[in-house]
């Protein structure tokens, strides 16, 4: 068996900063602090997190994707053992991306947040 190990793939036509991922991949991904102020700690595909309100934001798209029909795999954790994490209001542009504490219904701002997404980029 032959192992093909490469830095970049691409189909030689690509010109985003993203390069041609392959069917399958995470097309976005994003790990970043939920506090004050937010910021990102590691990233694919994702220019910036946008602070809507208390536990609710917006992950932008440094290349967008084809449609809103994409799937946002989400995660969160803090302090709080009973939280989810939801998906809000999302374009091809960014993935809303709202937490909730579990045992009150209100939204929360977390330590961690990610998000992944897979879909087809524009």
């Amino acid at each position: 068996m032959s192992t093909l190990s490469v830095s970049n793939i691409t189909d030689g036509t690509d010109t985003v900063e993203t390069g041609y991922v392959v069917n399958g991949s995470a097309k976005a991904w994003v790990n970043f602090f939920g506090g004050a102020p937010v910021s990102i700690r590691e990233s694919l595909n994702t220019s910036s997190i946008t602070d809507v309100a208390n536990g609710i934001y917006r992950a932008n798209f440094s290349s967008g994707m084809t449609s809103a029909n994409y799937a946002a795999l989400l995660g969160s954790g803090s302090m709080v053992y009973d939280q989810g994490t939801l998906q809000d209001v999302s374009t091809s542009a960014y993935v809303g991306i709202k937490v909730q504490d579990g045992y009150v219904s209100t939204f929360i701002d977390a330590s961690i947040v990610t998000a992944g997404i897979f879909g087809d980029l524009a």
